[in-house]
């Protein structure tokens, strides 16, 4: 199989070029932000501290929230919602965002009115519903957006968020999610100030073919050579063994290379 090509090195105009630019359609989203590494404060303060793993993920990319508090409630076959500020609940089908169809006909070119996305739409598969931020974002060329459930944040279990990759160097459209209602007859609340979604920005040759297809197997563990066994004493053994165990070597290590590699400071 074919050696996988490196990153290149960007150039100082692809530093300026912003990597991910989100467009807010909807005037009262709130607008997106950094992913934290604590998991918006609720990773386990020894987690926060000593699991790099943990807290990489957890802050890698950004967080996309509720353009508005709403609720879906599913009965197994048909779905009602409501939102904040409303007198009721309705059946869904397809609903724009309350109060929008003239706020984005007051901007749009005139060919393009009447073209609002919807807000909240029931698929025709039972209990799947698609849910739109109210963003459209943009990434640099060769970059798309991973679509996911926040890392590492705890939320309620009666939906399940499907994870989809957009190419948003190509696709300039809504930025939306598709979610799994999981209980049937209970209130399925969404606020506006927690993240609905975590969208992650991937180098599209990161997922093509060509780069998965470059792996190999190593089936049985006679076949481990010296430098495998060498470099597995250094990750488990040693730190067993030491006189004084400094804890967290792990996340120190890869702190000190990410700031040797970035020109900054590891802070430990």
């Amino acid at each position: 199989m074919s050696a996988t090509a490196p990153l290149p090195t960007p150039t100082p105009q692809q530093r300026k070029t912003p990597l991910v630019i989100f467009h807010r359609f909807i005037p009262t989203a709130r607008l997106p932000q950094r992913a934290d590494r604590s998991a918006a404060g609720s990773l386990p303060t020894r987690a926060f501290r000593y699991c790099e793993p943990a807290t990489s993920a957890s802050g890698y990319g950004y967080y996309v929230f509720p353009p508005v508090g709403f609720s879906l409630q599913w009965d197994g076959h048909d779905v009602m919602w409501t939102w904040d500020g409303a007198a009721d609940w309705f059946p869904l089908k397809s609903a724009l965002f309350p109060a929008f169809q003239p706020v984005f006909d007051a901007v749009a070119p005139k060919e393009i009115r009447e073209f609002a996305p919807p807000f909240v739409s029931a698929l025709q598969e039972p209990g799947l519903v698609q849910v739109w931020t109210g963003l459209v974002a943009r990434t640099a060329p060769g970059w798309s957006l991973l679509v996911r459930a926040p890392a590492n944040l705890q939320r309620r279990g009666a939906y399940e968020s499907f994870e989809g990759i957009i190419e948003t160097d190509r696709w300039f459209g809504p930025l939306i999610t598709n979610l799994r209602l999981t209980k049937t007859d209970v209130p399925i609340d969404f606020r506006p100030d927690f993240p609905l979604l975590q969208v992650q920005p991937l180098p599209r040759h990161a997922y093509e073919d060509a780069t998965l297809n470059n792996y190999e197997l190593v089936p049985d563990l006679e076949q481990l050579t010296p430098e495998d066994w060498d470099d597995y004493y250094d990750t488990v053994v040693r730190p067993h063994v030491q006189e004084v165990r400094p804890r967290g070597q792990y996340a120190t290590a890869a702190r000190k290379r990410r700031a040797a590699e970035t020109g900054g400071d590891s802070k430990e």
